[in-house]
């Protein structure tokens, strides 16, 4: 018969009672689709600050109910309200920031999508509980092939640490991607980019500086940057980026801008980017890590430069606002690669 009066090991791990109350009342305060977007807006604000008439903006709702969502949103301790001049303005309120945008930013990476026609019909290939179906190209040979292809590529690295890299790239995307068919080729490219990390720390080659991108989703921010540092920053330069949480796929209102980014540098679907989790050998080999809203998650290693980029998360904004964020980006990658091209050997490289 079981104890009641004993603390189990669930109990032990629980969050205390106080804490798991604030924070329902915070979750509470976001239940409504409008209270979501104007916390959204407030995330992506250049200043901070929006105003009670450009929140009044974002819905077809009348004064008095916006007036209610944001009084809930304040009691809860979400946001802060400011007069500026003659109008209120709102903002997040301290310590808000870094959690509205982590929080947002991974439920939108996770969140159902709309149907695709060419989802359904790849998910219908496939056999229930994610098992592909035999028409489905075989993983374990593609994976077999991979390995040795790898390990011509790269012959002062054991044979097994290169299948053990590839299979734990496989595992790594696998864990978030809804179609497997194409994962075996993405997996190959990853722990191509991983292997070439491995070599190069603890070696005397500096010909390059290497730059790592890290952001949540490795959807949108990382993506970006790293598409724009090769525009800019050219053979010169290899770019990474990862996710500390990586989404299933780049998000949707990002992808034309990464595929206009890429096309003028002559690149094609076979260099598309897609969301890769964070290594430490990407940390390690990296000179340059730029985060993007990732917190402390990424590890700071001694004689590494870092930065910290507060800029917007695109999956929390309008196509409007996607494009602001992008050109915010731009400036500063800009910036990076001016100083980055002082003194830069070259030779090509993809992220």
């Amino acid at each position: 018969m079981t104890d009641l009066t004993r603390p189990t090991p669930a109990a032990k791990r629980t969050m205390q009672r106080e804490v798991a109350e604030r924070l329902s009342s915070v979750l509470r305060a976001l239940g409504e689709p409008f209270r979501v977007q104007v916390v959204s807006a407030l995330a992506t604000a250049p200043q901070g600050w929006v105003s009670a008439g450009e929140i009044g903006s974002i819905a077809e709702l009348r004064g008095p109910t916006v007036s209610h969502h944001l009084r809930s949103l304040r009691e809860a301790g979400v946001v802060v309200a400011e007069r500026h001049g003659t109008s209120i303005h709102y903002a997040l309120a301290p310590g808000m920031s870094p959690v509205i945008t982590h929080l947002l930013s991974v439920l939108a990476a996770a969140g159902p999508r709309p149907d695709d026609p060419q989802q359904l019909e790849e998910d219908a290939m496939s056999e229930p509980h994610g098992r592909p179906a035999p028409a489905l190209l075989d993983a374990e040979a593609a994976l077999a092939r991979a390995a040795e292809a790898l390990s011509r590529r790269f012959p002062g690295l054991d044979p097994a640490l290169v299948e053990r890299v590839l299979r734990d790239s496989y595992a790594s995307l696998a864990r978030t991607a809804r179609v497997t068919q194409h994962l075996p080729v993405l997996a190959e490219r990853f722990a191509s980019q991983r292997l070439e990390d491995i070599q190069r720390v603890g070696t005397a080659d500096a010909a390059r500086v290497h730059v790592l991108f890290v952001c949540v989703a490795n959807a949108g921010r990382s993506q970006l940057a790293a598409a724009l540092l090769r525009r800019y920053a050219g053979d010169a330069v290899v770019v990474r980026s990862a996710g500390s949480l990586p989404a299933d796929d780049v998000h949707a209102s990002v992808q034309p801008l990464l595929a206009e980014i890429l096309g003028e540098q002559g690149l094609d679907d076979d260099d598309a980017p897609f969301p890769k989790p964070l290594t430490d050998d990407a940390v390690r080999a990296a000179d340059v890590v730029i985060t993007m809203g990732c917190g402390d998650t990424c590890p700071v290693l001694p004689g590494k430069r870092y930065e910290d980029w507060a800029v917007g998360d695109p999956a929390l904004a309008s196509p409007e606002g996607v494009r602001a964020i992008l050109a915010e980006i731009d400036v500063r990658v800009r910036a990076l690669a001016d100083q980055l091209l002082t003194a830069a050997p070259t030779t090509k490289e993809t992220a």
